[in-house]
């Protein structure tokens, strides 16, 4: 997990805007929606099977 120290001349908005960077350089966000996705076909993929039996 990403981190930063706040410098003491620093305000949020500068801070904020690094740990975003950093989040960005570290793929967090992209992995986070990669495996949301997954798990919503995983779902529409046992509905659909459930379905199907009916």
């Amino acid at each position: 997990m990403p981190g930063i120290k706040v410098k003491e001349s620093e305000s949020f908005d500068e801070a904020y805007r690094r740990f975003k960077k950093q989040c960005d350089r570290s793929l967090i966000v992209t992995e986070t929606k990669i495996n949301a996705r997954k798990k919503m076909l995983k779902k529409l993929y046992m509905l659909r099977r459930y379905e199907s039996r009916l």
